[in-house]
């Protein structure tokens, strides 16, 4: 889990005006974070497989997430992805 300081500093990076917190930049870039943090658990934790399940939850809806704001503006989506290195 991201403490409220990570999370903040996150949507500080992708937040596209100043009210925002929950558009889909912000919303894949806390996904993004929170995958790589599970899957350093997964490495040392290989048996764990509730955690795998939220996983592969959190891969689909970070795909479904960048599918929508391809769809909706291809300048934003190529800059989340590229600053997130996707």
């Amino acid at each position: 889990m991201l403490t409220v300081e990570e999370k903040e500093k996150i949507i500080g990076d992708f937040k596209i005006h100043k009210a925002d917190n929950g558009s889909a930049d912000v919303q894949v870039a806390i996904l993004s974070e929170e995958i790589k943090r599970l899957l350093e658990h997964l490495k040392v934790n290989h048996n764990d497989n509730h955690s795998r399940r939220g996983l592969l939850k959190m891969i689909i809806k970070r795909k479904k997430l960048l599918k929508y704001l391809e769809q909706e503006d291809k300048k934003r989506f190529t800059s989340v992805v590229k600053k997130l290195g996707l």
